[in-house]
C-alpha cells in the first residue's frame, strides 16, 4: 500500500493525514487496556435502565468514562438532570488545562480541525499528543487519529457492556478493571522528563487525596488534583523560564 502522498497546505497549517495515521496507530496499541473501562459503563448504564440507543447517544456525546460514571451514580427515576449535567461539568473541567498545555500545537489550527479535535480531547490521548508534542512534532491531526480510533473503541465498548452485561458481570475489585488505570500510567512513561516532573505529580496526588480525605466524593478528587497539578507545572515552568 502506498504512502499518502503530502499535502504540503495542510503541513503548513500543522494538520496532516500522515500525523493523523500516526495517532490512529499509536492509539490502536492502548485501546486493549481500555477497554475494561467502557464495559463497566455500557453495564452501569443497562442497570440504571438506560437503552442501548441512549447508552450509545450518552457514550458519543459526552466520551467521559469518569463522568459517565458519576452521572450515571446520580440516575434515579425521574432523572436528575440538572445534578447530572453539572457533575459532568465540574469533573471535566480537568480538560481545561489540558487543552492550555496543547496550545503549541492547536494554536496552528483553526475551525472545525481545532474545535472538532478538541471535541474528542481525553485523558489518553492527552498524554500520548504530549508525549508527540515533546518529539518536536507539531500535528494536530495526530491528536485527532488517537482520540477517534478511542471513541470507537469506547463506543464499541460501552456497547458491549450493555447488551452481554448479565453474562459478563464481574465483582467489584476484579483485576480487570484496574487495567486502564494500568494503560494510563504506562502512557506517562513518556512524558517523564527526569526528577523536575515529580513535584507537579505529588502535588497533583496529595491534592487528590486530601480532598479524598475531607469526605468529598468524585468527582472533587480529579478536578482537585487536575488543577493542583497543573498549578504547580506552570508555577515551575514560569520559574525555569
Amino acid at each position: 500500500m502506498s504512502e499518502p502522498i503530502p499535502d504540503p497546505l495542510a503541513e503548513r497549517r500543522g494538520f496532516t493525514r500522515q500525523g493523523f495515521h500516526r495517532g490512529a496507530r499509536a492509539a490502536l496499541a492502548i485501546t486493549l487496556g481500555l477497554s475494561p473501562f467502557g464495559l463497566v459503563v455500557g453495564m452501569a448504564a443497562d442497570q440504571r435502565g438506560l437503552s442501548l440507543v441512549e447508552t450509545l447517544l450518552m457514550s458519543g456525546l459526552v466520551f467521559a468514562g469518569t463522568a459517565q460514571l458519576v452521572a450515571l451514580q446520580l440516575w434515579t427515576d425521574p432523572a436528575p438532570i440538572l445534578a447530572a449535567t453539572l457533575a459532568c461539568l465540574v469533573i471535566n473541567l480537568r480538560m481545561a488545562p489540558m487543552g492550555a498545555a496543547l496550545a503549541p500545537l492547536l494554536d496552528r489550527v483553526s475551525g472545525w480541525r481545532r474545535w472538532g479535535t478538541l471535541a474528542f480531547l481525553v485523558d489518553n490521548a492527552f498524554a500520548l499528543t504530549v508525549a508527540e508534542q515533546r518529539a518536536g512534532r507539531r500535528d494536530a491531526a495526530f491528536l485527532l487519529g488517537v482520540a477517534l480510533v478511542m471513541w470507537l473503541n469506547w463506543m464499541t465498548m460501552c456497547a458491549f457492556g450493555h447488551v452481554f452485561g448479565a453474562a459478563l458481570k464481574l465483582p467489584p475489585g476484579h483485576p480487570v478493571f484496574f487495567a486502564s488505570s494500568a494503560a494510563l500510567l504506562a502512557i506517562l512513561v513518556p512524558i517523564w522528563r527526569g526528577p523536575a516532573e515529580l513535584l507537579p505529580w505529588i502535588i497533583a496526588g496529595v491534592a487528590a487525596l486530601l480532598v479524598h480525605g475531607a469526605g468529598l466524593g468524585a468527582p472533587w478528587p480529579v478536578l482537585a488534583g487536575a488543577f493542583a497539578g497543573a498549578a504547580a507545572g506552570a508555577f515551575r515552568d514560569r520559574r525555569a523560564a
